[in-house]
């Protein structure tokens, strides 16, 4: 049940007064890592008794998983704290078990590996996270409990009539910055309480990291505004409309004179692994994007690849700008709101530089069935 206006202004009043309460060179630093249905993060806060330099003056810790196992908490990505300030600090972490070994939902430490292998091309990558705003009642703003929308939305829009949660985007693009997250820009999307939000550029494995902590960071902004952002890929069944994460790739060959052609040679390889990648570009082996890639609502289709320049209802597309130049980036239109990026930025790379083919595929799935 949400707290009255009245209440909540009281409420955090009150929290900044013990916010501003003087301590001395201690440093809270919040571990965040990604739980076991990946879609999700878990946080716990603790002391350290001086603001760490880096990375590695920040110990690991312990956890516990679903099956209530202990699990190591393994600090990969240190950012600063939009919410208690400096000089505490927000870090990303990985999660291996007591053998060491990466647990399940560890999807991290196979992605640094394959980026590592490819690291002399200078694979640079762009992520588009939209999502969209629900009340503690599980009502998306803007809607009737019974489904029914009560005011239009408009991408880009301004003014109240068309669109809610302003006050969150900004805070939310404001508290990435101050995090130290690549955000490059924020908008309003086509339902009326949806938003987008823009990462990168960033190279390699820094790409899921900055992600995951910009949602963090978001659902925690959330949390001030008692509402909830939802990362599902169609909320509103009705709806033509859902919510993607578009991923933006090029390589130091593709951004230089004449890249063009490296632009189109790498989506004729995507075309032909098409299932592969829809089978991990949602939080749910493609269940997800089978609902969402209708053709409708600025998608392509599930069931088959396409590309075009300047198109916006395909699976991959040239930007006009980039065609005009003959160099430049692609953009992959078919991951979800929902997904995972590590295994996306991997299954991209996979497929366009290091040539693994859907034939690949199948004797790896023979091999673990034998």
């Amino acid at each position: 049940m949400s707290l009255p206006p009245e209440m909540l202004s009281l409420h955090k009043m009150v929290r900044k007064h013990y916010l501003s309460l003087p301590k001395g060179e201690e440093c809270q630093v919040t571990y965040v890592w990604v739980n076991e249905d990946r879609e999700n993060l878990q946080s716990k806060t603790r002391t350290l008794y001086n603001e760490p330099a880096g990375i590695r003056d920040i110990p690991e810790w312990y956890g516990t998983d679903a099956d209530h196992s202990e699990v190591t908490l393994v600090p990969v990505r240190m950012f600063r704290d939009p919410f208690t300030l400096d000089p505490d600090k927000l870090v990303l972490c990985e999660l291996v078990n007591g053998k060491d070994i990466p647990t399940g939902n560890n999807r991290r430490s196979q992605c640094v590996t394959v980026m590592d292998e490819v690291k002399q091309f200078q694979p640079w990558f762009g992520m588009e996270q939209e999502y969209i705003l629900f009340g503690l009642d599980g009502v998306q703003l803007g809607w009737s409990p019974d489904g029914h929308q009560l005011q239009k939305g408009s991408c880009e829009a301004v003014g109240a009539d068309k669109l809610c949660g302003r006050d969150i985007s900004m805070s939310h693009y404001r508290a990435c910055l101050y995090a130290g997250v690549k955000i490059f820009g924020s908008n309003s999307e086509y339902l009326y309480s949806q938003w987008e939000f823009q990462v990168g550029t960033c190279e390699g494995i820094e790409m899921g990291d900055h992600l995951w902590m910009a949602r963090y960071i978001l659902h925690r902004v959330c949390e001030d505004f008692e509402v909830v952002a939802s990362l599902d890929v169609k909320p509103i069944k009705e709806s033509n409309f859902s919510s993607g994460a578009h991923i933006n790739f090029s390589t130091k060959e593709m951004r230089s004179e004449g890249g063009l052609q490296y632009i189109e040679e790498a989506i004729r390889k995507l075309s032909k692994r098409h299932s592969r990648h829809l089978s991990v570009y949602d939080a749910h082996g493609g269940a997800d994007n089978i609902h969402r890639l209708t053709g409708q609502g600025c998608t392509s289709s599930f069931h088959h690849f396409s590309t075009a320049v300047a198109s916006r209802d395909v699976s991959v597309r040239i930007p006009g700008q980039v065609s005009r130049m003959g160099c430049g980036y692609f953009e992959d239109r078919r991951p979800a709101a929902n997904c995972d990026p590590y295994p996306v930025m991997r299954a991209l790379v996979e497929t366009c530089l290091l040539g693994v083919t859907e034939e690949d595929d199948e004797e790896m799935k023979e091999i673990l069935a034998s």
